[in-house]
Order: C-alpha cells, then structure tokens, then sequence
C-alpha cells in the first residue's frame, strides 16, 4: 500500500510484490520450494526495474522478507535466500497499525504479528544491512519513510 501510495505522490518507481500475486494465483499453503521461486521471481523484477537505472527504486519486498517467511513457516532460512543483493536501505515496521486481511496475508493475531516482526529484525541483523524502524499511523508512517529515503538520497 505505501510504496504504491509514495510512487503515486512522489514519482519515485516501484516494484511490486511478487509473492503476493504467487499467492493469489497459487494459495498460501507455501512449501520452502516455493518460498525459493518467490525469492527468485522477486530478484528477476528488481533486477528488471534497475535496467533502467532509477536514481531511487522502491522495493515493496526483496529475498530477506522471503527468508523471513521461510524461519517463520519452516524454522529454516535456506543460505541461497541470504546470497542475493541487497539493498541501500531497509523499512521495519511495526506490528502496531491494524491487521488487513486480503486473501494472501498470513499470521493476523497479535502474537503472530509480533513474532514475525522479531524474525524479520533478525533476518535483517543477520543480513547486516541498515535498516530504520517505521512506526506510527498510516501518516506517521509515510512521514518517517520520507524522511529515511530523503537520507538515503543527501547521501548519494
């Protein structure tokens, strides 16, 4: 939803999740094989959309949030989910807006919710990328990722 959202205020591309549209047409009963297509689908749209050399491209998800569904689905994290390239920055965000059901999301309960966001900081700690934790409303939110990218851009 946000990255859509920031595309559509700021200009600034984006590449859309390709687990989920995996899901829609598939199911969520995922095995790791398909956690590992997923990861492999998602690399080949990043990579796709960095052909054209953006100053800033915005990845709704990359192979850490894969490795991520693999520890929380399998208590595993396959290394090839860990080898491909990572990104200039990463957004963590907080389990504290309100669930969204759509079809393709799992883990809804608050416990769920807060087990997964551990994994997913673990994954990133593991990966030793930055990242900047995004808290707050819907707004709040926007407002702090902004102000992450804006960051990242003073830097290059």
């Amino acid at each position: 939803m946000l990255a859509d959202r920031l595309s559509a205020t700021h200009g600034w591309p984006w590449v859309p999740e390709y687990g989920r549209a995996y899901c829609e047409e598939r199911g969520t009963d995922l095995t790791m094989e398909d956690l590992l297509t997923i990861a492999e689908g998602q690399d080949a749209a990043n990579r796709a959309a960095l052909a054209a050399s953006p100053s800033l491209l915005l990845l709704d998800t990359d192979h850490l949030m894969t490795a991520a569904w693999a520890q929380m689905l399998f208590d595993t994290v396959p290394p090839r989910l860990m080898s491909y390239p990572k990104a200039d920055l990463y957004l963590l965000f907080e389990p504290d807006v309100p669930w969204q059901a759509d079809g393709t999301r799992l883990f809804g309960t608050a416990d769920t919710r807060a087990r997964f966001a551990g994994i997913v900081e673990d994954v990133l700690v593991r990966a030793a990328v930055p990242f900047v934790r995004i808290a707050g409303d819907w707004s709040e939110r926007e407002a702090r990722v902004c102000a992450a990218i804006d960051g990242v851009l003073e830097r290059v």
